[in-house]
């Protein structure tokens, strides 16, 4: 682990904490910059620059404290006015007899001692699948839109002159995924077992706390699956089990975890939470059945800080996400995976219908599929530097690896 991470962490553990960071008071202006890089990276700048903010070391780079502090002040009046249109948007829905759950979202961004400093690009929310209409109704007169097909698992929606951006599920996960579409199971019926919260004096449906963590550790699991998660996510599922936890039922998450073969992977996140961020083992009433689980945390670090939020560091990365699937999805349906260059280069059906949803009704009409990607490929990568058939390779290769040492792959 090298300087620049280490002042990262330990800066982002004092943030959390509400505390004043100590650190070297001769960081040079590139060291800054790297550190503000790999915040932005992770999407926690605002964060990161408020708790290094007042600190003289920063002081003397007035022109670099000024350009980052007006990057996070435009961060968070988005955020803020996002926040507002949604609790708008959600006391109308209520209004209309719909209680949508939201997933992670405003309900995580409660937990940050400034809540507004987490950025949240959407809003996720959970509906039965029979109010869908009706919500769309609502939705509608809100001055809301969408251009997704409104048969999809999950359909987005924009509104003119906002941020507010929403995602509506009426599932979780999509169904199709050969490689996670399963991880719907652990959630059916789950408007049956909502709660409410209140958060900024609206009123707020979301899932239960063991239910909701267990979701939280899920949603990075299908991330690690593509091409990694970020250290914003490791600090959502750990402030969440230090608030939630007593209430948590902890056997069942881990009984679930071990049904997706994903137990390492989670007692990783709360190994890292533990050894670089916040989590309380006590506060969390983390049960030995838990501790007891032996894991090497680091490679998942390594890799998480690698990738960035949602393993979006480069195009090599985010494509290299179809070698990871594949060897998942292979291992669930007892097949031998495929060459990692053909799978990344020619996926299956399966994982192309998000963005081609006329291979539902038309799978014959693959082959066509695979030309418009490569051609949306080409011209996306034509002046990139990130993208690299041989690196996304290599770094499915890494990852597939990285899968089999925390259990997940055979």
């Amino acid at each position: 682990m090298n300087d620049t991470i280490r002042i990262f962490l330990s800066v982002l553990k004092s943030a959390l904490r509400k505390e004043q960071p100590v650190i070297p008071q001769d960081i040079s202006i590139n060291e800054w910059l790297a550190l503000f890089r790999l915040a932005g990276t992770h999407n926690v700048l605002p964060i990161f620059f408020e708790a290094v903010r007042p600190l003289p070391a920063l002081a003397e780079h007035w022109e670099l404290l000024t350009s980052v502090k007006q990057q996070v002040r435009q961060q968070v009046i988005g955020q803020t006015l996002r926040t507002e249109d949604f609790f708008r948007l959600n006391d109308q829905l209520q209004a209309a007899g719909i209680q949508p759950l939201v997933a992670k979202g405003i309900v995580c961004r409660n937990l940050y001692p400034q809540p507004d400093y987490r950025p949240s690009s959407d809003e996720d929310l959970l509906i039965p699948a029979e109010q869908f209409a009706l919500c769309h109704q609502v939705f509608t007169d809100f001055g809301m839109t969408t251009g997704g097909s409104q048969d999809a698992y999950e359909v987005p929606y924009r509104k003119a002159g906002s941020p507010l951006y929403i995602e509506l599920h009426k599932h979780l996960f999509p169904p199709e995924s050969d490689a996670y579409g399963d991880m719907n199971r652990f959630f059916e019926n789950i408007h049956r077992r909502a709660i409410s919260l209140e958060i900024q004096g609206h009123t707020v449906y979301t899932l239960g706390h063991t239910e909701h963590l267990f979701y939280l550790i899920c949603h990075a699991f299908k991330h690690f699956l593509h091409s990694g998660f970020g250290i914003r996510q490791v600090c959502d599922i750990v402030l969440y089990a230090n608030a939630f936890g007593k209430s948590v039922d902890w056997a069942w998450v881990l009984e679930s975890c071990k049904a997706i073969h994903g137990e390492k992977f989670a007692a990783a996140i709360f190994a890292i939470g533990k050894n670089y961020l916040v989590f309380d083992p006590e506060m969390a009433d983390y049960p030995p059945c838990w501790q007891e689980i032996a894991v090497d945390e680091t490679p998942m670090l390594e890799d998480l800080l690698e990738g960035g939020l949602y393993g979006n560091a480069s195009m090599s990365r985010k494509h290299s996400s179809n070698i990871t699937l594949d060897a998942v999805a292979a291992q669930k349906s007892g097949k031998k995976s495929k060459n990692g260059l053909i799978a990344s280069v020619f996926p299956g059906k399966s994982k192309l219908e998000g963005r081609y949803p006329y291979l539902k009704k038309h799978p014959y009409l693959l082959p066509v599929a695979w030309c418009s990607r490569l051609w949306h490929y080409g011209k996306e990568t034509k002046n990139a530097r990130d993208n690299n058939a041989a690196d996304a390779l290599k770094i499915g290769n890494e990852r597939v690896a990285l899968l089999r040492l925390y259990g997940i792959l055979e």
